[in-house]
């Protein structure tokens, strides 16, 4: 039976019996939604952020909160405005500046989208050598930039350019890196960044402070956080950089550029239908891909499931794989360990499905059916094709009442 966490929570306060899915998410869901509703602090950096500038060995102590914007062509990364939502907010609770750091020429267009998505500064560096990237140069502008003007933080999505240049700059400046963090925070009493990431294989969450070296450094990987809504016409400062880079120190120069033909897109889908173990074969994907299909959607898989041979590694969602926060997300014969919810636990409406009542998975799932995976979806997709007839809706979930067809097929 498929139940909404809400009406379970409801059923169990009258003291009724709750069947199907387990209502032990609901803390989870509530904590997720907290997570999302965060103020934006820009009270707090602006009234204290011009006291922090100070000079130390005639350099200028910014202790800004930067985020290094990764872009090719004049186009940045999703992952670098998500970046800069929550440096605004690391940046509050430390009562500074948030600031974006633009390197290449190329670049110059996205500093005013920059600020739209709430940096209250800009470093724009400009060099022959930062265009293309590569990562002397890169590393040689950041790491001088840094020793100028002296973040505090220093924060870079962890994609393959992000997690390159991390770990140089990380060296040349002799600090510490935590990579593929998963969660940021300010700790209150030292005011230090906490970064947060699984590690042993994804079985315990380790959080880390660097308190003794600077900058604090983390990579994030694209997805974590929601992307910030921009504020169009935001203003800022702007400070044009014209950083001194050694060419004799320039071991890779770029030739040539061959792109790698178009990998499957789960981080911007809405609507991701994700199987696991349960699946017992690649054969048996074709059923979920005929649900992602009626509703819009593209699939996903666990690790299980990849590892088998059973899919791409390009639709593996979790800590080894990608991770997602779509609008709606099934998950088809998962079981629910912490490796995969590292990867989806964010999503706005999680659907389990699975045989074992007693599966993670349903601590964080909004609606679950506990049940035989190859009768329930084909159920689904009976009644997702039945309700969109009746709504007149060609594609999509627009128009579909999830917790009804939850409801239908769980009583099926």
């Amino acid at each position: 039976m498929a139940e909404n966490k809400k009406s379970q929570r409801e059923k169990s306060a009258a003291g009724a019996s709750a069947g199907g899915g387990k209502n032990t998410g609901l803390a989870a869901r509530e904590k997720r939604a907290a997570a999302r509703g965060k103020s934006t602090n820009k009270e707090k950096w602006a009234a204290t952020a011009e006291e922090k500038q100070a000079t130390a060995g005639g350099k200028r102590a910014s202790g800004e909160v930067w985020v290094v914007v990764e872009q090719e062509k004049g186009r940045a990364e999703r992952v670098s405005w998500e970046l800069m939502g929550e440096a605004r907010e690391l940046a509050g609770e430390l009562g500074v500046r948030p600031a974006a750091v633009i390197l290449g020429a190329s670049g110059r267009g996205l500093a005013a989208q920059a600020l739209e998505y709430g940096a209250a500064a800009v470093y724009l560096a400009e060099h022959p050598a930062l265009d293309p990237y590569t990562n002397d140069p890169h590393c040689q502008a950041l790491t001088k930039l840094a020793q100028e003007y002296q973040p505090q933080v220093i924060l870079l999505g962890a994609t393959t350019r992000g997690r390159d240049l991390a770990s140089a700059m990380a060296t040349e400046l002799s600090t510490g890196l935590t990579a593929d963090c998963t969660e940021l925070g300010i700790d209150p009493e030292k005011r230090l960044l906490r970064q947060t990431r699984p590690a042993f294989g994804g079985n315990v969450m380790a959080t880390i402070i660097t308190p003794k070296h600077h900058p604090q450094m983390a990579t994030v990987r694209p997805g974590v956080f929601p992307l910030p809504e921009a504020q169009a016409g935001a203003s800022g400062e702007i400070v044009a950089v014209a950083p001194e880079i050694d060419s004799a120190g320039i071991k890779v120069k770029q030739l040539q550029f061959v792109p790698n033909p178009p990998e499957v897109s789960l981080g911007g889908a809405r609507v991701i239908v994700a199987g696991g173990r349960g699946l017992r074969s690649a054969a048996n994907f074709a059923l979920l891909e005929e649900l992602a299909a009626e509703l819009g959607g593209v699939v996903g898989a666990s690790r299980a499931a990849v590892d088998a041979g059973w899919i791409s590694h390009q639709r593996q969602i979790g800590q080894t794989g990608q991770t997602v926060r779509p609008v709606l997300y099934f998950a088809v014969g998962i079981s629910g360990a912490i490796q995969h919810l590292a990867g989806m636990q964010q999503s706005d409406i999680i659907v389990a499905i699975n045989n074992n009542s007693e599966a993670p998975i349903f601590e964080v799932a909004d609606f679950g059916i506990a049940g035989d995976l190859f009768q329930v979806v084909p159920l689904l997709v009976e009644e997702v094709r039945r309700r969109k007839e009746e709504a007149g809706v060609a594609a999509g979930e627009a128009g579909l009442d999830v917790a009804a067809i939850m409801d239908r097929v769980g009583r099926e």
